[in-house]
């Protein structure tokens, strides 16, 4: 006999579940709309993950492998269906992967029976973590995460080497496990993503170059490089896309997020920028664009962010973050946006294309200086004043 336990946990699962999502009317900027409720949170993950559910061994009804956070998902479409590779942490910190599926993209997320359980193919790997999905042209989809494993070099618990892992799929369900990727002028990688087209007949990645586990020391900023064999990818030289600018949101450091979008006008990044303040390292999501030939060089980057946490979202396990590594382009032209606040839970944006290309190629550029940005602000208050005076 199940626990009387079980029939109230179900209940609220399900109506969580269940639960319609709508727009966040309170807020408005013309580039996309903000959903209100998290489309997933730990709320989200199925009882059967979470309790033993036979009242003889677990007769007090109690939580035996608890989750702590839902955040940092991949993002891909198929066959008509929204599904978001998860990364899902554990009471214990060790964090794992989880397929969500939803028929709109904005709500009714439910997680697939089981998680992913990798192929254990390096044994001193401890942690996984921030999957990005790319439906590459060679017919696969792709997964590149972060691989975390312990620092062996120095006597410190929490020194860590970060590493690009790599899988590939055709399901989602059956993975096959490649070789990390190797970068041969950079000591670490992370935020990682693969390019969904061939460049010059080669893998293309987008690298985040660092000197450590944290900290990105001489990284100038979001990398690119190319590979002949993705099964054993190894790149020689990275260049630099995005850079990293003083006094700007990338300062501290950046790096890539969704697999860039293909556009008539270039290919649209979703990226995120990290300052530091003196209430810790604030992350934020902004956009760029890259030539359509040539993938690496910056075309557009506007000023500014494109998303930044606002109210409850600033609030979780790691205050005032906006993450993002998925998004999906529809063929209609809707573009949904997953982002993670706080490393906490999982939100959603939508836009178009038309509007993220406006957006990116007609926001100004930042000038890099409070007085030049005062004098562009000027120019656009004048602007609208004439306009305002002459269509009275």
């Amino acid at each position: 006999m199940l626990h009387e336990k079980y029939a109230e946990v179900l209940k609220k699962y399900e109506a969580l579940i269940g639960r319609k999502n709508e727009i966040d009317t309170d807020f408005y900027n013309g580039v996309y709309d903000r959903y209100k409720y998290p489309v997933l949170t730990r709320d989200h993950i199925p009882p059967t993950w979470e309790y033993d559910l036979n009242p003889e061994t677990n007769p007090y009804f109690m939580k035996r492998l608890g989750i702590n956070a839902v955040l940092n998902s991949g993002a891909i479409e198929l066959n008509g269906k929204f599904y978001l590779v998860a990364r899902i942490e554990g009471d214990d910190r060790k964090s794992f992967f989880g397929v969500a599926e939803s028929d709109n993209g904005v709500d009714g997320f439910r997680f697939w029976d089981y998680p992913i359980l990798l192929p254990d193919t390096c044994p001193e790997e401890t942690n996984v973590y921030d999957m990005r999905l790319t439906k590459h042209e060679d017919g696969y989809i792709y997964g590149v995460f972060c691989s975390e494993s312990k620092d062996t070099s120095v006597n410190d618990l929490s020194a860590a080497v970060a590493a690009a892992g790599i899988v590939r799929t055709k399901d989602l369900k059956t993975w096959e496990r490649l070789d990390n990727l190797t970068t041969l002028k950079s000591p670490q990688q992370r935020n990682v993503v693969l390019h969904p087209e061939f460049v010059n007949g080669k893998y293309a990645f987008y690298t985040r170059p660092m000197d450590d586990f944290i900290e990105t020391g001489s990284g100038g900023g979001i990398g690119f490089g190319l590979c002949d064999d993705i099964e054993h990818a190894v790149i020689d030289e990275e260049k630099m896309t995005s850079i990293r600018r003083y006094h700007t949101i990338t300062e501290s450091k950046n790096g890539a997020g969704a697999v860039p979008i293909k556009t008539e006008k270039g290919w649209i990044h979703i990226a995120h920028g990290v300052r530091n303040t003196a209430a810790g390292l604030r992350y934020v999501i902004y956009a760029f664009a890259t030539d359509l030939n040539d993938p690496s060089k910056v075309i557009a980057e506007p000023s500014g962010l494109l998303i930044g946490p606002r109210g409850g979202e600033r609030v979780g396990d790691v205050s005032n973050v906006v993450f993002t590594n998925g998004a999906i382009a529809k063929d209609n032209g809707e573009v949904y946006i997953y982002y993670a606040s706080s490393d906490t839970r999982m939100h959603v944006a939508v836009t178009t294309v038309d509007k993220l290309i406006d957006y990116v190629f007609n926001t100004p550029k930042d000038p890099l200086r409070s007085v030049e940005c005062v004098a562009q602000r000027c120019d656009l208050i004048k602007k609208n004043l004439e306009f305002l005076n002459t269509n009275k």
